[in-house]
């Protein structure tokens, strides 16, 4: 019976996560891709500040942090937002996000026990200053989305892209 308990306990959340991943997208393939979209992070705003994709489009994001701080390009619906806030407050508060820089062998360290902090999802990219990345995303959903940076103070700021049809 504990060993249910246990497993029910694991695979819940797993469960629940991969649910609300497929309600906003999926991962694309670059074979795939239709339209490459570059975004400039600054402090604390997004170049373009909207993107117009259409339903089952696959972008290419190329992702600059032209800012000061660390900045996260994070694909999803108002709510989850808000619900990942917690997890980015949890990596400032446990100093693996400092002002500019990433502390990632903490990151990996403190992902072993909690997988929240290990930030590795294919609809997210974090970022230091004068740092670029690629994500790619197939957009196969009516969800309504934005794309938004989720460290503390940032998406209050107004460090959100409205996504639209």
């Amino acid at each position: 019976m504990i060993k249910k308990i246990l497993l029910l306990l694991i695979l819940v959340p797993n469960i629940s996560f991969a649910g609300s991943m497929k309600m906003i997208g999926e991962e694309g393939n670059m074979s795939e891709v239709s339209k490459v979209i570059e975004v400039k992070m600054y402090d604390n705003y997004y170049e373009p500040s909207q993107f117009k994709i259409k339903k089952n489009q696959t972008i290419k994001f190329i992702v600059y942090n032209y800012g000061e701080l660390v900045h996260e390009f994070n694909i999803a619906t108002k709510e989850m937002h808000l619900k990942h806030q917690p997890e980015m407050m949890k990596m400032v508060v446990n100093d693996i996000i400092v002002g500019g820089k990433i502390d990632k062998n903490k990151m990996k360290e403190m992902s072993k026990t909690d997988h929240s902090m290990s930030h590795s999802h294919s609809n997210s990219v974090l970022l230091e200053p004068n740092q670029s990345a690629e994500l790619i995303w197939k957009f196969n959903t009516d969800a309504s989305l934005e794309a938004a940076c989720n460290i503390p103070g940032h998406y209050e700021s107004g460090m959100v892209a409205k996504i639209f049809d």
